[in-house]
């Protein structure tokens, strides 16, 4: 199985939400980007709720988040796995990324999206149980990987709408 590390998280100091992935893909490590496979969703649902060009450069992208107050990270800092498949994640290797330290950096996070169960599952059992805080909305958003193919992209999009929705 190959060691791998996620990357470091996109954010800014106004950002109130924190939508959550467990581990970057292979397509991505190797672009340097999130959500870097071309089948995966999550740019397309981002930009159709963001109202920005999906297709637009990575750092058009990532501007476009950042302006909505959305930071981007994923649960682990590294593990083991081969592939791209979340559920060929060696559960023994899971290294959290240190998230006390990002929200005393981020006080105004107020609701964390997990894209897809992996996500979440890890940050229960790895992560909040290390944080003092009980003031954040917890929400599990369908994978916008092509590996979670059964729910088709109106589904997913109709479902990650609650993203964009203003309190």
């Amino acid at each position: 199985m190959q060691h791998i590390q996620s990357f470091a998280p996109i954010e800014n100091a106004h950002a109130t939400i924190l939508i959550l992935g467990s581990m970057p893909g292979v397509a991505s490590l190797r672009a340097g980007q999130y959500y870097a496979h071309p089948r995966n969703l999550f740019w397309r649902i981002m930009g159709e709720l963001l109202k920005f060009d999906p297709a637009s450069p990575y750092a058009l992208r990532v501007q476009a988040l950042e302006l909505a107050g959305i930071a981007l990270w994923d649960v682990l800092h590294s593990c083991r796995r081969n592939g791209s498949l979340d559920s060929d994640i060696d559960d023994a290797t899971l290294i959290p990324n240190n998230f006390a330290a990002f929200f005393l950096r981020h006080p105004h996070i107020a609701r964390v999206f997990f894209n897809g169960t992996k996500a979440e599952t890890c940050y229960r059992k790895q992560v909040l149980h290390t944080l003092g805080t009980d003031s954040i909305e917890y929400l599990r958003l369908p994978s916008t990987s092509p590996a979670n193919a059964s729910v088709p992209y109106e589904r997913k999009l109709e479902m990650w709408r609650v993203i964009a929705a203003r309190d």
